[in-house]
């Protein structure tokens, strides 16, 4: 793009102050300038400007969050009922149906590392990272079904190099790289109060992620989701990074999804307490949704039932089914703009750079969970936090890389109990000594006990590391 031609399509859109500083800046700042203009979407920007000024007029449609709620239906498998479904999922991932998304755009820097969240560590022994044990998932998946899983990774602008070239120096571990599709989220700008585009540097606009909804338009953009219609796949298991207790592609989640004649699929836990920021799975205007915990009064967070159990008992944690031809059907169909106000380094008029100390400009997302509206069938599948769900978000504390660790440990211990092998556990439930399994070496509590069964021996009394 040339300076005439942005200067033309900022004019039209009444964005010129975009240009500014111009003479400022020197050839190479000018080149990645025009580089961003010529990729901002000015429909998108426009619907943007619409939302903000309903927003601060106060006119902002109401009539969803008006509109009565009830906790949607939830299904909680018995065992012989989770086996029989089981089956129908293994039908599939036999049948090469069955394709696997992850939502990989965020970076370490809660977590005070300096890189991909997926890079970090998280082995309890080997420090080996979520990505590492979300390949190793898939590879043990393609292994048992004897089919390739294909895996789409969704990563950002900010650490999509970093991704890619951290599988490649890591071997995809073990996985073949023509079936790892690598596609990079949208980027939106921030917008002042009265709608003008927002300039961090002279020579630079303020850009952030579109959210995780805006996967569906990156996966047409890429041409991901061609692929996923190319190899014929029927269903697509969504799940995001930070969590490495997901189990990936479980077969019982994937029956249920096909048998349920699903459009999209959520599994959901119990909530840690009432104050856990979970978004909340729930009916209204005979539509399933998720709402976000944010949107709860207190008095909801904490109604009980006469059981004494929560009202809004169940918790999303991002772990989905969807079927291919929902997702290509949610690809045209455009989900929801959220705004957020927020504090947005800033160029002053003379050119110097403001970080603001109270919220001034406004961010737009677009959130995944948006689609369940849509969906003619939506389908909740309960399941058991302390085996699938221990997310590494906070640097200390709860769901932390310490938190995550331990639980790992836990759930490994767990197998071998089932196995027949009691190892030295503390007061809590927590195995003394570390362990850790490669998921290639078993991926399931039954892998492990046939692992075990065929003369596999182990030390009880020292830490354990199993690899294939």
């Amino acid at each position: 793009m040339t300076y005439e031609g942005a200067k033309k399509l900022l004019s039209e859109n009444g964005q010129e102050h975009v240009l500014r500083f111009w003479d400022r800046l020197n050839d190479a700042e000018k080149a990645s300038l025009l580089a961003q203009v010529e990729e901002l979407d000015f429909s998108s920007i426009a619907k943007q400007k619409e939302i903000l000024a309903a927003n601060l007029a106060g006119t902002a449609s109401a009539a969803g969050e008006q509109a009565p709620m009830e906790p949607a239906p939830v299904t909680v498998l018995s065992d012989s009922d989770r086996a029989d479904i089981a089956k129908i999922g293994e039908h599939e991932l036999k049948a090469g149906h069955v394709g696997v998304l992850l939502v990989a755009g965020g970076q370490g820097s809660r977590l005070g590392f300096d890189g991909p969240k997926g890079c970090y560590p998280v082995g309890p022994l080997t420090d080996e990272s979520l990505f590492y044990f979300h390949a190793r998932k898939l590879l043990a998946l393609s292994k048992r079904y004897e089919v390739s899983v294909p895996w789409y990774i969704m990563t950002s602008r900010t650490n999509d190099a970093d991704t890619r070239a951290f599988f490649e120096k890591n071997g995809y571990f073990g996985l073949n790289p023509k079936d790892v599709f690598f596609f990079t989220q949208g980027m939106w700008p921030a917008l002042t109060p009265d709608g003008r585009i927002i300039l961090d540097q002279p020579g630079h606009i303020f850009l952030g992620p579109d959210g995780h909804g805006g996967m569906l338009a990156a996966l047409e953009r890429s041409g991901a989701l061609e692929d996923m219609q190319k190899r014929g796949l029927r269903t697509v298991f969504y799940f995001q990074v930070d969590n490495p207790m997901v189990d990936i592609a479980d077969p019982a989640f994937i029956g249920f999804h096909v048998r349920s004649g699903a459009d999209v699929s959520a599994k959901v836990c119990a909530k840690r307490d009432p104050q856990e920021g979970l978004g909340v799975i729930v009916e209204r205007n005979r539509r399933t949704e998720i709402v976000e915990y944010t949107e709860f009064t207190d008095e909801q967070k904490n109604e009980r039932l006469p059981d004494g159990e929560l009202r809004y008992k169940y918790g999303s944690v991002a772990i989905h089914v969807f079927s291919v031809d929902f997702l290509v059907h949610e690809t045209h169909a455009g989900l929801p703009i959220h705004i957020a106000h927020k504090k947005i380094p800033t160029v002053r008029e003379d050119g110097t750079v403001e970080k603001p100390s109270t919220p001034n400009g406004y961010k737009f997302e677009k959130f995944i969970f948006d689609c369940l509206k849509d969906a003619k069938v939506c389908s909740c599948l309960a399941f058991d936090r302390t085996q699938e769900f221990s997310p590494v978000k906070n640097a200390e504390g709860k769901d932390s890389p310490a938190s995550c660790r331990a639980d790992l440990s836990r759930k490994w211990a767990r197998w071998f109990a089932d196995a027949g092998v009691t190892l030295d556990m503390d007061a809590d439930g927590y195995p003394r000594n570390r362990i850790e399994i490669d998921p290639v070496f078993a991926n399931t509590a039954e892998e492990l006990a046939a692992r075990l069964a065929a003369g596999v021996t182990i030390d009880r009394t020292a830490d354990i590391l199993l690899k294939a």
